[in-house]
């Protein structure tokens, strides 16, 4: 057990963990750099130190400092929200050593999920649908990767075993490309995560990005918390999510659910975590495992009712899940708009200061945010600013509701993507939820194309 939590991260999850450990009754400890000493979370808790310049990895990712203030704070636990040093299992293993709790899972989960190729294996051995692809990391004979490659059929797309967010990544359409595009991926992938390590999977044309939330205890119990759609991509960014994902039949998301919750209890996970998955032809197939809340949790809160970091925060304490799988129930529909300081047009991040803030509101609205008028938004940071999350009793109604959110919407001093949303929520594909995770970078293109890219 433990009574006072260091937030290792800023901005809106910051302020997220916050008012979690709050609810809790637990202390808070939060930590800024220069660039973040007016941040409205920073008032807010118990307690709040500077730990170095606007620069992340002096200061957010710096992790004796972040040591070093649990230390002199008297703080038993940290939460490492997500981004900085959320999936480093170095870290978490530092944390552990210091005599501390990590919120989240152990080191070796972070570990196995981290590397693609271990965690595909992981998968398969609980029956976890995964995309067709290598047993293990590629070698350098031809002949080898030829029968690999023809056996799952062309094309395929070979991925860096340690990649991550687009990168480390290239389809190969015909097999006089095969070898040569192997050893390219293999060493932009020891250059780039120091790890040369590349597999081999079917590239599918046109999935959705779906994924399914899972939480679990260190007693062996595991529960998922129904599933999000969130194929709007732009160049690997999520920039709009949906719970429940449309149109996938019910039957075949639970036995998959299930499947996800068993691969925790055999794994040993505990904390909560997130399955991601590409969706082809009425299948599922495993990509990865993020081992930490994601920016689109507030969806499934929505149609759940469940506070998934304070569940976080409560597994960390050794507690039992509150309730069994029978009891978790996914009501109506939530969307979530990511609000990012940038040009609608050039999506050029418009750092600056914020002359004019108007949060939208009414049943069924949520704003997670840590502005306000008068802060300035750093060029430092990731551009997000906010996060809309709306819910209705359907779908049609959640997207009523956003479109009314955004129109009361007001943010001045910076330019934003409000404008985005607002053309996506009227887009007869999205509305009919008939889209691919290559629709958004095809609706943006300007030669109207798509570019092949995967998660």
């Amino acid at each position: 057990m433990f009574n006072k939590v260091l937030i290792a991260n800023r901005g809106e999850i910051a302020l997220r963990v916050l008012r979690a450990c709050k609810a809790l009754d637990l202390a808070t400890v939060v930590v800024y750099s220069t660039a973040d000493k007016d941040a409205s979370y920073v008032a807010l808790a118990d307690e709040a130190y500077c730990i170095g310049p606007a620069n992340s990895t002096k200061s957010y990712m710096n992790q004796a400092a972040l040591l070093g203030v649990a230390k002199v704070s008297g703080a038993q636990a940290i939460h490492p929200g997500y981004g900085f040093l959320s999936e480093n299992a170095g870290f978490a293993e530092k944390v552990m050593q210091a005599g501390l709790i990590f919120i989240g899972p152990s080191p070796e989960n972070i570990r196995v999920m981290g590397d693609k190729i271990a965690a595909r294996n992981a998968m398969l051995a609980s029956n976890v649908p995964c995309v067709p692809g290598s047993k293990g990391a590629l070698g350098s004979d031809e002949s080898s990767l030829q029968t690999i490659a023809e056996n799952i059929g062309f094309p395929v797309i070979i991925k860096a075993s340690a990649g991550g967010g687009g990168r480390g990544m290239r389809i190969v359409h015909d097999s006089s490309e095969l070898l040569s595009a192997v050893k390219l991926t293999q060493e932009e992938a020891r250059k780039t995560f120091g790890n040369p390590e590349v597999y081999l999977e079917k590239f599918l044309q046109h999935p959705r990005h779906i994924e399914i939330q899972v939480v679990s205890d260190s007693h062996g119990n595991a529960i998922w918390l129904g599933s999000r759609d969130c194929s709007l991509q732009r160049r690997h960014q999520k920039v709009l999510e949906e719970a429940p994902a449309p149109n996938v039949d019910s039957e075949l998301l639970a036995r998959v659910g299930d499947r996800c919750a068993q691969a925790c209890m055999a794994i040993g996970y505990q904390g909560a975590g997130t399955f991601e998955f590409l969706y082809e032809d009425d299948e599922f197939y495993f990509i990865e495992m993020n081992t930490r809340i994601q920016v689109e949790h507030p969806v499934t809160e929505m149609t759940t009712g469940l506070d998934i970091v304070q569940l976080q925060i409560q597994i960390a304490q050794g507690e039992k899940l509150p309730l069994e799988q029978a009891d978790v129930e996914c009501k109506g529909h939530s969307l979530e708009c990511r609000i990012n300081a940038e040009d609608p047009d050039s999506f050029v991040p418009t750092p600056g200061k914020i002359t004019g803030w108007e949060a939208p509101g009414g049943l069924g609205v949520r704003v997670d945010t840590h502005i306000h008028s008068g802060a300035v938004i750093s060029p430092y940071y990731d551009s997000m600013v906010a996060k809309i999350i709306t819910h209705g009793k359907d779908r049609d109604e959640a997207f009523a509701k956003m479109r009314l959110a955004l129109r009361e919407t007001h943010l001045s001093g910076i330019l934003s993507n409000i404008p985005l949303h607002q053309t996506l929520l009227d887009d007869p594909s999205i509305r009919s939820s008939s889209v691919d995770i290559h629709y958004l970078e095809k609706l943006l293109s300007p030669s109207g194309d798509a570019k092949e890219v995967t998660s």
